[in-house]
């Protein structure tokens, strides 16, 4: 296990994706491991060298006694920086997390790039955590966990007990009531309202309509407050990520890379020129040099418009789009061929496919559903193509 760390204290990190991406430290919520990126983490990896964390007092992390403080937790953040050799990054963190990033972007800018701050604020009464400690001395963690989840998710994501909440319930009963206060502690007593008006990185303010811990009318006030920030408010509680995590996904991606957010938002213009290169790679990427490079040899001066369209707008537009990954869409694609008949095109789906990172089995799958929605004809014809496809590779 990697450990940073950080005056005395074993900070525990980890890291996902390509090494040679811009980095991203994930900062999550009071009561919560670094698993609580699980809905949204693989949207981000495909973009960024992601950096997690369990603050000091959570999950794998060491639980010095006594209460803790911001700033404690912020340099705790900068030593896993250190420890993974990040000397600038982008920054994302929610409730605890985002109070966490406005103290770093207030005390150790230059480490900065951009800033999303998630459903948090810097503007909480003191008082509520003094209850909330007491609560727990009194109670332990199993006394209070029912209230904190129904803060953390909307009834109707509670009653769907999905994999996600049994795991963030499971996590928040585990944890060592000594680190939880801790980190209220900190919470209770940081003064970082004083200096939001001061950040000036990129800022993305995200809300939850239904957020009971940080309402939304603190996000907005940090909006307000942060020259140039961008707000987006989504249908859920505290947690957005888990609730909405396509919607969070799009909207962070697209501010990290410095692109306009929101649905209803047009995606920032690039050249003609750009998006071509952009398509080329991601096209190269999903069907192989070989193909495309095959294709384009092939190109005459009666295809080169529809090359150039193709290019443009089905790989540097449709495949570059940050919220459904690679596997779900070249899945998407495999269905909508077998249902329109083009089989040329599935048997080249499926070879680029295989050759990437589909399971076979994961085809077989989808092809049972093609049985059903698409009709049995359809599903032998496509088996018959994988089953070609499949014989090539022997």
């Amino acid at each position: 296990m990697p450990f940073a760390n950080s005056a005395g204290a074993r900070i525990y990190w980890r890291v996902d994706g390509r090494a040679d991406a811009p980095a991203l430290i994930l900062v999550n919520s009071l009561g919560t491991d670094h698993a609580f990126w699980a809905p949204v983490l693989s949207g981000l990896t495909r973009q960024f060298r992601v950096i997690r964390l369990d603050n000091r007092g959570h999950g794998a992390s060491d639980v010095p006694a006594g209460a803790y403080s911001m700033e404690q937790l912020g340099r705790d953040v900068l030593a896993v920086a250190d420890a993974a050799g990040v000397e600038r990054f982008h920054y994302a963190g929610v409730s605890i997390g985002g109070m966490i990033g406005m103290w770093l972007a207030q005390n150790a800018a230059h480490r900065i790039d951009r800033l999303v701050l998630a459903n948090t604020s810097a503007y909480i009464d003191p008082s509520v955590f003094n209850t909330r400690i007491d609560q727990v001395r009194k109670l332990g963690l199993p006394g209070i966990s029912e209230a904190v989840l129904g803060r953390f998710f909307t009834a109707g994501y509670i009653a769907k007990r999905t994999e996600h909440y049994e795991t963030v319930r499971q996590t928040l009963l585990m944890l060592d009531p000594e680190g939880y206060n801790g980190c209220c502690a900190a919470i209770r007593d940081m003064q970082i309202a004083a200096g939001v008006p001061g950040i000036k990185h990129p800022t993305l303010v995200i809300s939850g309509t239904h957020d009971q811990s940080t309402p939304a009318e603190h996000g907005r006030r940090l909006a307000s407050e942060i020259s140039g920030a961008t707000y987006i408010e989504m249908p859920t509680a505290h947690f957005s990520h888990s609730e909405c995590p396509g919607h969070f996904i799009d909207v962070v991606v697209r501010h990290l890379k410095g692109e306009a957010t929101g649905q209803t938002m047009p995606r920032a213009a690039s050249s003609d020129a750009q998006r071509f290169e952009q398509g080329l790679g991601r096209r190269k990427q999903v069907l192989g040099d070989g193909y495309v490079n095959a294709r384009l040899a092939a190109t005459t001066p009666l295809t080169a418009g529809f090359q150039d369209f193709i290019t443009r707008y089905a790989w540097g537009e449709l495949w570059t789009r940050p919220v459904l990954d690679d596997r779900t869409r070249r899945l998407l694609v495999l269905v909508m061929m077998c249902a329109l008949g083009r089989w040329e095109e599935f048997k080249m789906h499926v070879r680029q496919g295989r050759a990437a990172e589909l399971d076979m089995q994961e085809v077989q799958e989808i092809l049972m559903c093609v049985a059903i929605y698409c009709g049995v004809p359809a599903a032998n014809t496509a088996f018959h193509h994988l089953g070609d496809v499949l014989e090539e590779a022997v």
